[in-house]
């Protein structure tokens, strides 16, 4: 099952703070993702971009833009027990 994220907090330094519908709290590091992904680096490039992080309709899925986006999966198994 893909896990839903229940609430979504863009923090300084490039971090997300996720809380999914099962109660899992995580902090997702988004610098990794900058460093090793091209289209993220706009994310560091455009001031402001990071901030206006945005959650999907289905809320599986986190985005910036139409080329910049997460997976809730990717940041439920990667992100850091809060």
């Amino acid at each position: 099952m893909i896990p839903r994220i229940k609430t979504l907090t863009a923090m300084d330094n490039f971090l997300l703070a996720v809380e999914f519908d099962d109660g899992r709290k995580v902090i997702y590091d988004v610098k990794e993702d900058i460093n090793n992904l091209p289209t993220f680096r706009a994310l560091q490039d455009v001031y402001g971009l990071f901030k206006q992080v945005q959650l999907d309709t289905s809320r599986t899925c986190v985005y910036w833009n139409d080329e910049i986006d997460l997976a809730s999966d990717s940041i439920y198994e990667y992100g850091t027990v809060a």
